[in-house]
């Protein structure tokens, strides 16, 4: 048994480091990040779909679920984009470690989104990302459209988080990834089609574009949606949660000895970035032992 978690530990660290990774391909991809964007949702769909067909998994859902998942579909279409449009008026430091905001813009969400009081140290925690934010503004001012656009990214990414969180109480994680990837593709094709984007352009990609896309929609998009979730029945949440933080530590690293010096940013952006990922692990660090204890109290003793 112990053996079994480290693999799945282990395995883990490789699912964020692939995660991490994506960054990079999206930097290597030369087209815009709408249609990078539209070709990686309908190969990862297909994918998924050939998976839910070989699993022989019922696709009905009730019409309640449907708009949830089509409303999700949109969510994660508009925080893909804008994360590669970060990558691409910047470069991969800048978009992930805006991007590691992600977890406290969630946290903040929260109260909003179940009714309940917005805890005292989640403010503060507040401030200090904000000064984390303001360290990285003022010391990289150069990158100011792809923090922001990173910024947006990030907000819509905890927003997707909280309505996937209610859904996978209810539906099969390969299940909802198939219909949330599915009408993110229609949602884009409708803004590509009234736009007159779908020339022959459009379709033009060259071999290290299909190549790359292909890897991203495969590996970093199908496989690590599915294999994380399976990863959850021998790792807890709360593992998972923290090892997900150091996506942006391995896309650095990655973006660093695979794309040079246009990675390299000045001392004290790495200090702001820093400040954000720390307060970010403290929060969830204090918000599990707080369900540690709730649940502690709430369970009889045997």
């Amino acid at each position: 048994m112990p053996n079994v978690k480290l693999n799945n530990y282990l395995h883990l660290h490789f699912i964020v480091f692939v995660w991490g990774f994506t960054a990079v391909i999206g930097k290597l991809i030369t087209i815009d990040a709408l249609p990078l964007v539209w070709y990686r949702m309908l190969m990862a769909s297909l994918i998924i779909l050939a998976y839910i067909l070989i699993r022989k998994f019922q696709l009905k859902v009730s019409p309640k679920t449907l708009l949830m998942l089509i409303l999700g579909g949109i969510v994660v279409s508009l925080h893909w984009v804008t994360f590669f449009m970060a990558i691409k008026v910047s470069n991969v430091s800048i978009a992930l470690a805006t991007m590691s905001t992600g977890a406290f813009f969630t946290a903040l969400l929260e109260p909003f989104w179940y009714g309940r009081k917005m805890v005292g140290y989640e403010v503060v925690f507040g401030l200090i990302v904000m000064l984390g934010l303001y360290i990285m503004f003022r010391v990289e001012t150069g990158y100011l459209n792809g923090i922001l656009l990173a910024l947006l990214s990030s907000l819509l990414s905890a927003t997707f988080s909280l309505i996937n969180g209610k859904l996978t109480q209810e539906q099969r994680p390969s299940v909802i990834s198939f219909y949330e990837l599915g009408s993110g593709v229609l949602f884009l094709s409708i803004y590509l089609l009234f736009s007159s984007s779908f020339d022959q352009k459009f379709f033009q990609l060259s071999f290290n574009d299909w190549l790359y896309i292909f890897i991203l929609a495969s590996v970093c998009t199908a496989y690590a949606f599915i294999a994380s979730v399976k990863i959850l029945k021998y790792i807890s949440p709360y593992t998972v949660m923290l090892t997900n933080n150091l996506e942006p530590v391995y896309g650095i690293i990655l973006g660093v000895l695979l794309l040079g010096d246009s990675e390299k940013m000045k001392p004290l952006f790495y200090v702001g970035a820093l400040l954000v990922l720390i307060t970010v692990v403290a929060n969830g660090i204090l918000k599990n032992r707080k369900k540690l204890k709730k649940t502690t109290n709430g369970l009889p003793s045997h």
